[in-house]
């Protein structure tokens, strides 16, 4: 299953952070997706408004901190910090309005 999920209905994209058993942690594959999503909603004139969701019961608990203690390199440190920095200028640039569905945890960069 996607770890990223899209629903897009009368003029609402809803995109769902689908890794629940970690939190919906900003992992480097979460950010990609995130990142890959924005691009097209970007282009996507039927799009009105985009609404930012977690599966389970966090929102989002920030970076995934298991995955950062796997691959502790300073260059794997470096990519992880300028993609989650891509993403949120990206995402402070939509030409749409975002709305967060913030329904419990949300830290650090969630």
């Amino acid at each position: 299953e996607s770890i990223l999920l899209r629903r897009d209905e009368d003029g609402v994209t809803t995109l769902t952070l689908n890794r629940p058993q970690q939190f919906n942690s900003l992992s480097f594959e979460m950010l990609e997706a995130l990142i890959a999503a924005i691009d097209e909603i970007a282009q996507d004139d039927s799009v009105r408004v985009v609404v930012l969701a977690g599966e389970g019961k966090a929102f989002c608990a920030g970076h995934d901190l298991k995955e950062m203690r796997g691959n502790h390199t300073l260059d794997f440190q470096q990519r992880l910090f300028r993609l989650c920095g891509k993403f949120m200028m990206k995402l402070t640039e939509l030409p749409q309005p975002v709305i967060a569905r913030v329904h419990s945890i949300a830290t650090a960069a969630g």
